[in-house]
């Protein structure tokens, strides 16, 4: 299914955006007492997809269980801003024989070796694959009306 799309960018540059970035997906979902939840987890974009990792028993899973439907943003957090948004729904199957943990320990660590890689490989067994399919996707950049803003780490 193809997301339906709003914002500066075509779909095509909205499905690079996502291939390449690095900055963390935030995914909300909604919690037993109506109000969102937001977890930051890594992600990889394939096939129009979010896909990511998380612990068989942690609270996102069992959120997703409950209501497959997400929020979704991926942005940096300083200027000038620019990313992606939306909607959709999740799925989840066990992570099995998936190499997504080693691509995400790769894509965001630059290695697998490391006491969380390790950490994190030594639990595959118990991992379940979150694949996010984008129903609704907006996009913003204000890269050009803020190219003369330089984030001031000294202003955090």
């Amino acid at each position: 299914m193809t997301p339906t799309l709003k914002g500066p960018w075509s779909l095509e540059d909205t499905c690079e955006f996502l291939r390449e970035s690095t900055f963390p997906l935030r995914l909300a979902s909604t919690g037993t007492d109506g109000y969102p939840r937001v977890v930051s987890v890594w992600y990889a974009f394939a096939d129009t997809a979010l896909l990511c990792v998380s612990h068989r028993k942690s609270a996102l899973v069992k959120l997703l269980q409950r209501d497959p439907r997400v929020g979704f943003e991926i942005s940096p957090n300083e200027p000038p801003y620019h990313g992606a948004r939306g909607q959709g729904r999740a799925s989840m199957t066990p992570l099995g024989d998936s190499d997504l943990l080693e691509v995400l320990l790769e894509r965001y660590l630059g290695q697998q070796e490391s006491r969380v890689g390790n950490w994190l490989l030594s639990r595959k067994a118990e991992e379940m694959l979150i694949r996010v399919e984008p129903e609704r996707i907006f996009t913003w950049d204000y890269r050009q009306r803020m190219a003369d803003v330089t984030p001031d780490p000294a202003a955090r």
